[in-house]
């Protein structure tokens, strides 16, 4: 079975923990024991988030202030290095020493009139404080929302067109490699009126990028894993549910927030529509035992009544 697995930032970078390389390997090493074993006997291609890690990039190069800091196009190929890079070392460490690995910085085509870049709505960057938030927001002119008990830092998150390295992607899979691609959601990249290619100052959601990365691939599954166990109806409620199976269609309708679950939903309900294929939401522990049915959400469209636990 051919799996996408979009990895959450929960599997880099716990909420409110120091964004040091140490934490973040140790996570990583952690997420490589579910990541492993779904390798073992399926074709795997990995796509992760990099929001902590582009945050923190942005924030260190506006400290230097003799040269103009770098875009987040820039910034998101480094972390796409960075994470690559920790993800191969971990997960390879617990398979066969023949297998192969390749981390590809993958450009992904948007819309530079998308509506997004006049809402800003993707998450980026270490959590903060009301005051602390405040106090960036009027030294550096960034823009934050709430999100949970703190606040951080947003950036505009267009809708992926067109992924230009697919056909690598697709070789890469065919000689046997674990691939790694997608990584933040692609680098966001544009036409300008010249015909050009250029980045753009953005972050593309990685669950959106990887169900159109499941597609173009003609993946047989969607894993978003992340760090809550399933999709619940009334959440924190005392009606809360846990949604077992689910059609697309009746997934669409009911309403989950744009900053968090909003994108997840919205790419298993594509990527199953699209292809007839299981996309799956939960936890990164439960990935094998999602696969089996026996854990997470799982969207379907051989779903005939949606089930809750």
């Amino acid at each position: 079975m051919r799996i996408v697995v979009a990895l959450g930032g929960n599997a880099l970078l716990q909420r409110g923990q120091a964004m040091t390389a140490e934490n973040q390997m140790e996570n990583i090493r952690k997420a490589a024991q579910s990541l492993a074993k779904l390798a073992e006997t399926n074709e795997v291609v990995i796509a992760h988030g990099n929001g902590p890690q582009v945050g923190l990039l942005a924030l260190q190069a506006s400290a230097y202030t003799d040269v103009d800091a770098y875009p987040l196009d820039v910034l998101g190929a480094e972390s796409v290095g960075q994470i690559g890079y920790m993800l191969e070392q971990q997960v390879g460490n617990l398979l066969p020493v023949d297998q192969k690995f390749a981390t590809l910085l993958t450009q992904i085509e948007v819309d530079p009139t998308d509506p997004a870049f006049q809402n800003p709505t993707k998450f980026i960057g270490p959590v903060y404080s009301k005051e602390q938030a405040d106090k960036l927001a009027a030294e550096k002119g960034y823009e934050f929302k709430a999100d949970g008990e703190y606040f951080r830092r947003v950036v505009a998150s267009p809708l992926p067109k067109r992924i230009f390295e697919v056909e690598t992607i697709k070789l890469l899979i065919e000689n046997g490699a674990l691939v790694i691609c997608a990584g933040g959601g692609g680098i966001p990249t544009a036409y300008a009126e010249d015909g050009t290619l250029h980045g753009v100052e953005a972050v593309i959601d990685k669950d959106r990028a990887a169900a159109l990365l499941a597609r173009e691939i003609n993946a047989d599954a969607l894993m978003i894993l992340t760090d809550v166990d399933s999709v619940y109806l009334n959440w924190g409620t005392d009606e809360q549910a846990a949604i077992r199976k689910v059609s697309p269609n009746e997934f669409a309708k009911f309403d989950f927030p744009d900053g968090s679950m909003g994108p997840k939903v919205e790419a298993a309900c594509e990527f199953s529509r699209a292809t007839g294929g299981n996309a799956l939401i939960g936890n990164l522990e439960d990935a094998v035992a999602m696969l089996e049915g026996t854990a997470g959400t799982t969207v379907t469209s051989r779903c005939q009544e949606t089930e809750l636990v």
